[in-house]
């Protein structure tokens, strides 16, 4: 989502923490958390590493710290950012998000008015019926649990929801928390669906069903023609970054 690029994961200087280009070469033993008065924050050898705008790198749930520690605890002799979701996504809650909830909320909501759940192939009759069966349920779920009415269209066409179920939809966003609302925001464009990420944020799918659930046309085209070797390792990073966001 604009609102939220992509960070490069904070990298260390031994007199601090900051943002740098250059390969930095691991300093610390033991990556760790600690409970502080506004949460978890990580330790590298009881130092506390920075985001690149310079802020604590403190999480809200124990459970979260630990994804990010696990991630410079799993480092090399190099630090290697590509390899840091967890620490990724705590660097936006923090840097960005915190100061563009309004913004990210609307553009999740945005998400909402061209759902992919919303729209159903017209043809074949076999990826049709397909789409019918998996989708359904979840735009019944949305309208249950969430209290968010999305109608489903054919073809590619635009068929505009209602003001009313895509402000539903911000207003979820925007209850819940920096980190929550980051993970959302990362969920929702991965699946191209504002009802998939909220019910991988609210645990009732798993990030990998998600996903599925998120390419059933392409999952289709595969089945007849095959895979090439791109496809598939973007369809794997997609399902790695899937199940990281479950766990966050």
């Amino acid at each position: 989502m604009s609102h939220i690029p992509p960070l490069d994961p904070n990298v260390a200087a031994r007199k601090g923490f900051r943002e740098s280009e250059e390969r930095i070469k691991r300093f610390w033993k033991v990556a760790d958390v600690s409970a502080d008065e506004g949460g978890w924050t990580v330790r590298l050898d009881g130092r506390t590493p920075k985001t690149p705008a310079g802020n604590t790198l403190t999480l809200p749930t124990e459970a979260a710290a630990r994804l990010v520690a696990d991630e410079w605890a799993a480092q090399g002799e190099f630090l290697v950012p590509g390899t840091m979701p967890a620490t990724r996504l705590a660097s936006t809650a923090i840097d960005r998000v915190s100061q563009t909830r309004e913004p990210v909320a609307a553009e999740i909501a945005a998400y909402a008015g061209s759902d992919v759940i919303c729209y159903l192939a017209e043809n074949p009759g076999s990826l049709v019926a397909r789409q019918q069966a998996e989708w359904g349920p979840w735009r019944d779920w949305a309208a249950r649990e969430l209290d968010v009415a999305l109608r489903p269209a054919e073809g590619i066409v635009h068929r505009a929801q209602s003001p009313e179920a895509l402000e539903r939809v911000k207003a979820l966003a925007l209850a819940l928390d920096d980190h929550a609302l980051t993970g959302l925001a990362t969920a929702v464009p991965l699946l191209g669906s504002a009802v998939l990420g909220l019910a991988v944020q609210r645990g009732a799918l798993s990030g990998e069903a998600a996903l599925d659930l998120s390419r059933l046309d392409e999952a289709f085209t595969e089945s007849r023609w095959g895979v090439d070797e791109e496809a598939a390792l973007r369809t794997a990073a997609h399902r790695a970054e899937a199940s990281l966001l479950q766990r966050w």
